[in-house]
């Protein structure tokens, strides 16, 4: 078959193995090409976590807590963080990361038992922050419209990225959980150019789309912000200014960055995707990765994996401060109410048997 051909709606060009296998294989050349290849199916597999709410320390995050309604993304991001995640399930953090899809089918009634235990302390709660909670198979397995469901019910604040324009389908939860000041909304935009982002985010909303989106949560009354993520050098990073002022013009009031991370398979991932899609950069792009990084091409220490450090970090942080400034975006977000939440009501329990005689 051969290598590290584009597929049509899918971002990635290889597909290597796990890093836990314990095997790992090499496709070669050998003059059979299947057709079908080019447009793999979608898999869904039934996620059987006992929780849904994950809990962290990350000094690098500004919350403790996060929901994933999903494992893998459809959305197909060829820079995508999470990727190398798949690993643990066995599976490639290539193709099979966003053609085959984990779904937890009972997270609504898991976050329910959760939220009610007496234990539990309310804080703001991240949603959708590893895969995107509102990718293509959301549309019909509506995992996510069932958490939100929740989380409205019990007065919970959540804070959301995304970059899909599915997520106006819940305009209604948002709008009454905007009232009560528990939610405020990120929308992700990597690159104005729509070409790029065809191949670069082949299942993902249009950058205009992306635009189209904030307006709308921004009319709605729901405070949202401009999230530029992730920052290319080389590739995306001329756009920094652009993309903000876009967005502030649709109706974003703050806005955030966060430079390509490249864990574990994600770096040659990226690499292939550059060389079949962007030939002659790839050099380019992972030799800043290497100046942003102390030489290294990813540093996963926190304070750096984010942001980078050196002078090429500091002239990117400084161009975003600027932007911000210039644009009036750079105000403090209002802090999530958290004191209104009410603990989901206990079900009742089921009535004993009777005896038949």
């Amino acid at each position: 078959m051969k290598t590290n051909a584009p597929r049509k709606g899918r971002g990635a060009v290889i597909s290597p193995d796990g890093r836990f296998d314990a095997w790992q294989r090499e496709k070669a050349e050998d003059g059979w090409w299947n057709e079908e290849e080019e447009a793999p199916c979608t898999e869904l597999r039934v996620d059987t976590a006992k929780t849904v709410i994950t809990y962290n320390d990350s000094p690098d995050i500004p919350y403790d807590r996060s929901i994933n309604p999903y494992r893998g993304c459809e959305h197909g991001c060829a820079y995508c963080f999470a990727r190398p995640s798949h690993a643990y399930l066995g599976l490639s953090p290539g193709l099979d990361f966003e053609t085959k899809i984990a779904y937890k089918a009972d997270a609504a009634e898991t976050l329910r038992r959760e939220l009610a235990k007496p234990a539990y302390a309310c804080q703001p709660v991240a949603l959708g922050i590893n895969t995107d909670a509102w990718q293509p198979v959301e549309r019909r397995l509506r995992v996510t419209r069932g958490i939100l469901e929740v989380l409205a019910e019990t007065r919970h604040p959540v804070t959301i990225v995304t970059k899909s324009a599915l997520i106006l389908r819940d305009l209604d939860l948002l709008i009454e959980m905007a009232r009560g000041n528990r939610v405020h909304v990120a929308i992700s935009i990597t690159t104005l150019d729509a070409d790029l982002a065809r191949t670069m985010e082949p299942r993902a909303a249009s950058p205009q789309r992306r635009l189209s989106v904030i307006a709308a949560l921004a009319a709605a009354g729901i405070p949202t912000a401009v999230l530029a993520a992730p920052l290319i050098p080389a590739l995306t990073d001329h756009e920094l200014e652009a993309i903000l002022a876009a967005a502030r013009e649709v109706g974003a009031t703050s806005a955030g960055y966060i430079l390509l991370r490249l864990p574990h398979e994600v770096k040659p991932l990226f690499r292939a995707w550059l060389d079949s899609h962007q030939p002659g950069r790839a050099e380019h792009v992972y030799s800043l990765m290497r100046q942003l990084h102390g030489g290294k091409e990813y540093d996963s220490a926190f304070g750096s994996r984010q942001r980078g450090s050196g002078p090429l970090a500091e002239i990117i942080a400084q161009r975003f401060r600027t932007v911000v400034r210039r644009l009036g975006m750079d105000a403090p977000s209002t802090p999530l109410d958290t004191a209104g939440f009410v603990p989901p009501r206990k079900p009742r329990p089921a009535p004993p048997q009777m005896t038949l005689f």
